[in-house]
């Protein structure tokens, strides 16, 4: 770095742009490029970008991956990036429909070096768009549709024509049928990683044909398909497949399961001797066997969880068949393990590193039996196994000494004995969740802060703890998350001995938290300064001081304030004036807040995505400054406001129906608000969801 002399400080700053000379002919663009990639900060970058045309330069050339919140600077974003960009992230960008997609892609027609686009919820781009893509992006290898209700055949067949396309997400693309994943499949054999969850339409025909054209799939999610055991059979052929996710395939049962144990894909070539020389020598069939036994053994994770026919005969075949198993969640399925698929465990002591088992009876000798047979275990769940008591805890800890994730939610039976276990043996411990662990209390809390130094979130909503335990939790200076809620009992002496180490909180829920005050706040945004989401709903004694306080957290994204009573417009100014980031902001119930928090919102957040303003004090004029300012809002709750008029309603829809995805109203609207106005809402995409509350028509 260059350095400046004290006394030339002033006139230096008012100096503009002075290093751009200086820069472009003592660095070179690769050099520069390499520092900018050093800094991790978005803000420390936009900062180079613009007090130097070197750093602009070096960037324009250089970037790799983009991602767009507003549409209006799409194209201009695209012309400058156009030659070096590989990841394109459009989820977030609202009112993105083919015209303005085709468009965009036009602006550096010819220079496309495009692997990846996100087009998650994008529900504005259909075939058209798709087909300028795929034309215009001759590289391209990954694209995300998932969440796009409308995308179906017609989408899947432009897709098709993308034949280097290695990895496809179509979750919830509920248009889609067989007919559009046989086009995929056919056009698109060298798939490697493909998500078609919550695409009902889809049967085993689809999948059969799948199975048989793309034989390089890695990665599979057919989630809540209604698939039968056809399918699996079908799947037990992809002899490269390693992630199989198949929640919730309710009609899937054991038969099914075994054909995952005897997949029986490059072994048929054992049987096949026109394919194998009869002169071959011994060695060299070993050899052949050898390599054929890795193939068979690829699976690394599977996800059988809430598949409600399958048993533990099912999941033991599953164990018998893939003893390279490194993700095994089976969860939700059954009441009931049975010993054999515990004792079956032991076939995956050198592999399994994930087990999820929520829900489950487990008792303390099947965790012994675990801990035994799974000794490089470094993530469990055990979430609602209500079987699991201090003395399992112990059994498994004693064992698995590497756990890194341990998921104990509702697991009411444990006491402060079961954290102190942890505690004595966890020392790598980074997540540990105990929501709703009643019975623990801050003295196993201290063997937590004592021993686990490396915890980076911690869950203990509903948990009787005190601000005691936030003094023994203040010892983990690498916490990122933490919940809090319905910790009743925390108080603003708890926050102060937070917020006095923990400098690396991006996380912080205090949901219900009803003892806070201003003062505590005051000591988390002094403390904390990297929060991004933070949860104070229902903390009734927070007043516009505490969310002046709350304002100087200049990277928080996402903001819960609902029910705080005492909050007025004056403190969400404070907010929006302050947190120039804010994405999320939910300020239900604060019935104080009227139009001079929205116009300081509509001003200020323009990137705010998401807002709940149910039962605020608003106008029909605050409704539509709000809704037609904010370019990026796509998500709205608009339940019970009671100033505002049918006829306003209607208009400040009709100005933001193009770029909203999410949308609630009361359910006596449907029929007062214009036919054609819905009809377009659903037309865009957007998922309006209508609550059944009384509601009077004000006109």
């Amino acid at each position: 770095m260059v350095s400046v002399p004290r006394g030339d400080a002033e006139a230096t700053m008012n100096r503009p742009r002075p290093c751009d000379s200086d820069m472009s002919t003592v660095f070179s663009l690769d050099l520069l490029a390499n520092i900018l990639d050093r800094v991790s900060d978005p803000r420390d970058r936009k900062s180079c970008r613009l007090v130097c045309h070197g750093f602009l330069r070096a960037e324009e050339i250089h970037r790799r991956s983009l991602r767009v919140l507003r549409l209006e600077v799409l194209p201009g974003l695209l012309r400058r990036y156009a030659a070096g960009l590989e990841c394109l992230d459009l989820s977030a960008c609202p009112a993105l429909d083919d015209r303005a997609f085709s468009a965009a892609l036009a602006a550096g027609a010819g220079q496309w070096r495009l692997r990846s686009v996100s087009l998650s919820r994008a529900s504005g781009v259909g075939w058209r768009g798709l087909v300028a893509l795929v034309d215009a992006c001759p590289r391209l290898e990954a694209v995300d549709l998932s969440h796009c209700v409308g995308v179906g055949d017609r989408e899947a067949a432009a897709l098709a024509n993308a034949a280097g396309l290695r990895e496809l997400r179509l979750d919830k693309c509920l248009g889609l049928t067989d007919v559009g994943l046989a086009k995929v499949a056919v056009g698109c054999a060298g798939l490697e990683k493909l998500g078609i969850k919550w695409c009902l339409e889809i049967s085993d025909i689809g999948i059969d044909l799948l199975a048989k054209k793309c034989q390089d799939l890695k990665e599979l999610d057919i989630s809540y398909l209604k698939i039968s055991n056809r399918s699996i059979n079908s799947i037990s052929s992809l002899g490269k497949l390693e992630v199989l996710n198949m929640v919730g395939c309710s009609f899937v049962d054991d038969e099914g399961l075994q054909f995952l144990k005897h997949r029986n894909n490059s072994l048929r070539v054992i049987n096949n001797t026109a394919d194998v020389d009869s002169s071959a020598k011994p060695f060299e069939w070993n050899r052949l066997i050898c390599f054929l036994s890795l193939v068979h053994a690829l699976l690394q994770s599977i996800n059988i969880s809430r598949c409600e026919n399958v048993t533990s005969s099912g999941l033991t075949s599953v164990i018998e068949g893939n003893s390279g198993l490194q993700k095994l969640n089976v969860g939700d399925c059954f009441p009931e393990l049975a010993s054999l698929f515990f004792s079956k465990l032991n076939d995956l002591k050198d592999s399994l590193t994930v087990l999820k088992l929520d829900g489950f009876q487990v008792s303390a000798s099947s965790l012994k039996i675990i801990g035994l047979n799974c000794k490089n275990l470094a993530k469990i769940g055990l979430s609602k196994c209500q079987s699991v008591t201090d003395e399992g805890i112990f059994e498994l800890v004693a064992n698995c000494v590497h756990l890194t994730t341990i998921d104990l939610t509702c697991c009411h039976l444990l006491t402060d004995r079961a954290l102190i276990s942890i505690g004595d043996q966890c020392k790598k411990l980074r997540c540990l969740r105990l929501e709703s662990c009643n019975l623990i209390t801050d003295k196993g809390l201290e063997c937590i802060g004592t021993c686990c130094s490396s915890l980076e979130e911690i869950d203990l909503t509903d948990c009787s703890l005190s601000s005691t335990a936030m003094k023994y939790l203040s010892q983990c200076s690498k916490l990122v998350v933490l919940k809090l809620g319905l910790c009743y009992m925390i108080s603003d002496e708890g926050l102060v001995l937070l917020a006095s180490n923990c400098k690396k909180l991006r996380e912080l829920d205090l949901y219900r938290c009803v003892e806070i005050t201003d003062d505590g706040l005051a000591a988390i945004a002094a403390g904390c300064k990297k929060i991004q989401k933070l949860n104070l709903c229902y903390c009734t004694k927070i007043t516009d001081g505490g969310l002046r306080h709350v304002s100087r957290l200049e990277e928080l994204r996402d903001l819960e304030l609902r029910g705080l009573c005492h909050v007025t417009s004056s403190g969400i100014a404070k907010i929006a004036m302050g947190c120039r980031h804010l994405s999320e902001l939910d300020l239900k119930r604060c019935n104080l807040v009227d139009d001079g928090g929205l116009f300081a919102l509509a001003q200020y957040t323009e990137n705010l995505r998401q807002i709940n303003i149910s039962y605020c004090s608003i106008s029909g004029t605050g409704l539509c400054m709000l809704l037609g300012t904010l370019k990026c809002l796509q998500d709205v709750k608009l339940v019970h406001l009671s100033l505002v008029p049918i006829e306003w309603f209607e208009i400040a829809l009709r100005a933001s129906y193009e770029k909203l995805k999410k949308l609630k109203l009361l359910i006596g609207l449907r029929n007062l608000l214009s036919p054609l106005l819905i009809e377009k809402l659903h037309s865009r995409g957007c998922r309006i969801r209508w609550v059944e509350k009384p509601f009077a028509a004000r006109r």
